[in-house]
């Protein structure tokens, strides 16, 4: 039995994680910590799990008592507290921000589609971003077979609970609903780790990838629209896909028209190439909470104890 402990258990992430842990036929959780919700039940704090556990978030945790510590806390919080903190050698860390995903720190960029074999072996582990996910599945297979030769035109919806728990202006229901917006037009900080990990697999691109980030009017999920120059005709970009994805747990190829019910409340990927002109499209789908977060690290988590990947994230979408 694997023994979880989770750093930062207040939000969407961390929420998502203990469903999937609870459900988990290897794991146990020892401890979920929060300085800001110390004392409370968890199901307090997210209300799906009630009826499912009783307990209590705490400001005190037993790093003696896991085998695997989930770091779910903000962006930058991560660093601080490996820097404050002495984890012991035997437990597996893994990041669910974005503070190591340069792999600094000893720590793996985790996704399986890139790097299975080098997170079976790994101590720590750093989860993608949700659009870095959709957005490298799309091209990972270009990158591999290094067909990335002109620049990347990439337009990427998500729902609202990729902006995390705490309310804001543009996160309050009135605002959000039957609404969308661009935001952090051609600067979104995933750039930088999808820039790295292409040239990492083909090492001469060095083309722009322009991305427009939206705001969608629900949710969860990620829909990334993705469109580069390709040689390929359709026939044989749609086998090189399959190809890459033939092995793949959870990402699937497809030619059929995709659309993002199709991945919500899982943790599948699918991603679907069209041919127009001299141009390759690129559908990507994911659920962010999930492939794009949580499922990912629970998926990561079986592959750094030699578990199925797959074990306790078969889960089903709903068809509303």
């Amino acid at each position: 039995m694997i023994r979880a402990g989770i750093i930062g258990g207040a939000g969407y992430t961390a929420g998502e994680l203990i469903r999937l842990l609870l459900a988990h036929p290897q794991a146990r959780i020892v401890f979920v910590h929060s300085t800001s919700n110390a004392g409370n039940r968890l199901a307090d704090v997210h209300g799906g799990l009630e009826g499912d556990i009783e307990m209590r978030l705490s400001d005190a945790y037993d790093l003696q008592a896991i085998d695997v510590l989930f770091l779910c806390s903000a962006h930058g919080e991560s660093r601080k507290w490996m820097e404050a903190n002495t984890v012991p050698a035997g437990v597996k860390i893994i990041d669910l921000a974005q503070d190591f995903r340069d792999e600094s720190g000893g720590f793996v960029y985790g996704l399986p589609e890139l790097n299975r074999d080098r997170i079976r072996t790994a101590q720590r582990v750093a989860n993608p971003g949700c659009f870095a996910t959709a957005i490298q599945l799309a091209l990972l297979p270009l990158a591999a077979a290094g067909l990335l030769t002109d620049e990347v035109h990439v337009t990427a919806v998500t729902g609202s609970t990729g902006a995390g728990v705490k309310p804001s202006a543009t996160t309050h229901f009135s605002w959000r609903s039957d609404n969308i917006s661009v935001y952090k037009a051609f600067t979104h900080q995933h750039l930088v780790e999808i820039g790295r990990n292409l040239r990492r697999l083909e090492p001469s691109f060095d083309k722009a990838v322009n991305f427009v980030p939206m705001r969608g009017d629900f949710t969860r999920g990620i829909l990334a629209s993705v469109y580069t120059a390709c040689p390929l005709d359709e026939e044989a970009a749609r086998k090189l896909y399959a190809d890459y994805y033939a092995a793949a747990a959870f990402t699937h190829a497809t030619t059929r028209s995709i659309d993002l019910k199709q991945v919500v409340n899982t943790n599948k990927a699918l991603v679907g190439v069209s041919k127009y002109g001299d141009k390759l499209h690129i559908v990507s789908v994911i659920d962010n909470l999930l492939k794009g977060a949580s499922g990912q690290a629970v998926q990561n988590m079986n592959l750094m104890f030699g578990l199925d990947e797959t074990t306790g994230l078969r889960l089903k979408a709903s068809a509303f």
